[in-house]
């Protein structure tokens, strides 16, 4: 197979994951005979930097040309307590996923066995979470008309969501749950907001179309609680845009690290995969960032095209660097010098060489990309 790929590094850590993340493209094409091409593209601080716009049109018209998208991160720190900017990064994203209507963020939250130690919760709590949140990306809050008063005192932010909006990620989120356990949690704040009571009716109305799935319902506190109190009780999560950026957020703790949790922004046309961490500025160059989002984010991308086979060597392989603690310190209470170039290393030399990587780290600690 042939792709060309549109890579996006952005901010911050961005750079140094996604770097990872093509090195195992590379290896998979190798491996497996497939030709993918790369070609690179500024956003966000990045491309304020340079061109005085977080969005490029440069950029905006290479995402549009090309098979599929790599995104790193967004957000500088000099923007953060800046309110006054009228260009931030993360215009940014949000212009590029409402250009190429990337209406539907779907981001797995999977409990890796060799990394219960590393949350917080109780093992038993979290032992074979396996949830897929289905994140409405392209409306709602962030996307609506925003008012300030001439005094500066009063301000506002419109919710608004059509039918469509809401049908179009409905579909998908049902027929996820149809391929899994059958169970769909929609959640909403439908006591309060007549957005989330469109939400509600409409899911009422879809829910005959699939009767194998059971359809439940959650107010968002009650969810962000539950999530954490018996995370193994939901299947697939529907939820409109700033409710699920919230909660895929708090999904990092089930797996021990927002490091380690990836999403697919997928529309009619489009496809984009990056890691849901932010741009972590203060580990920028420093070899600590963990590059295995990034990583799980290729594994989607080729589950996209409909190369499983080539996926599922990609997650053994980052199962296998848990497994061995190979993993940036974040993780890491095994070794103190594993890099983030040295996790994509690894995870090149296993799919090249699946039978032969073993437990000989001396050449890791060198800094070497092959394991004998």
């Amino acid at each position: 197979m042939k792709l060309h790929i549109a890579v996006l590094p952005g901010d911050g850590i961005g750079p140094e994951v996604i770097a990872q993340g093509v090195k195992v493209l590379k290896a998979i094409g190798m491996c497996f005979g497939h030709i993918f091409t790369f070609e690179y593209g500024l956003i966000g601080g990045a491309a304020i930097d340079k061109t005085g716009t977080a969005l490029p049109e440069e950029t905006l018209d290479l995402c549009k040309k090309v098979d599929a998208i790599l995104f790193g991160a967004i957000g500088e720190p000099k923007y953060n307590n800046d309110t006054a900017a009228k260009v931030r990064p993360e215009q940014g994203l949000l212009g590029l996923r409402k250009e190429l209507d990337l209406f539907a963020n779907i981001r797995p939250v999977i409990a890796y066995e060799d990394l219960l130690n590393h949350s917080p919760l109780k093992k038993k709590k979290i032992k074979d979470a396996n949830i897929v949140i289905y994140r409405e990306l392209s409306s709602g809050i962030y996307y609506g008309e925003k008012k300030l008063s001439d005094d500066g005192n009063t301000a506002s932010d419109i919710c608004a969501y059509t039918r469509f909006e809401i049908e179009r990620i409905a579909h998908l989120a049902f027929k996820a749950a149809q391929s899994r356990k059958g169970k769909l949690t929609l959640v909403d704040k439908a006591n309060v907001l007549e957005s989330s009571k469109l939400w509600r009716k409409v899911l009422q109305e879809l829910a005959p179309l699939y009767p194998e799935v059971t359809l439940a319902f959650l107010f968002i506190d009650n969810a962000a609680m539950q999530l954490i109190l018996n995370p193994r009780q939901f299947d697939v999560i529907l939820t409109e845009n700033m409710f699920g950026d919230i909660l895929s957020e708090e999904a990092s703790v089930i797996v021990g690290s927002i490091g380690l949790l990836a999403s697919a922004s997928l529309g009619p046309k489009y496809a984009m995969f990056e890691p849901i961490h932010g741009a972590y500025s203060k580990a920028t160059d420093k070899g600590i960032a963990n590059p295995i989002a990034a990583i799980l984010a290729t594994a989607m991308l080729l589950d996209h095209f409909g190369l499983y086979d080539e996926a599922a060597l990609v997650r053994k392989a980052i199962d296998k660097s848990l497994q061995l603690h190979i993993t940036t310190p974040d993780l890491n209470t095994k070794y103190d010098n594993i890099s983030t170039s040295k996790v994509g290393d690894f995870i090149e030399d296993y799919i090249n060489n699946p039978e032969e990587t073993n437990l000989n780290f001396t050449n890791i600690h060198l800094g070497q990309s092959t394991i004998i």
